[in-house]
């Protein structure tokens, strides 16, 4: 799987593991990083489009998951 933006990098062991709270990490990330705000919103539709396990394999495919 190739990462969309891998030069950014979100922290997600030892976090929240509530699904919005990472999605509001991962969408901050994006945002600093740079990535246009068109970019953040297919992010948080996608990412939003089905259950927990979505929302993870989601982020892994936007930015690079530690």
């Amino acid at each position: 799987m190739k990462i969309k933006y891998p030069d950014i990098q979100v922290q997600l062991t030892n976090e929240d593991g509530n699904a919005f709270a990472i999605i509001g990490r991962v969408q901050r990330a994006l945002k600093q990083g740079g990535v246009d705000k068109v970019d953040i919103d297919l992010f948080r539709k996608e990412a939003m489009a089905g259950n927990y396990d979505h929302v993870l394999v989601t982020c892994m495919k936007w930015v690079d998951i530690s």
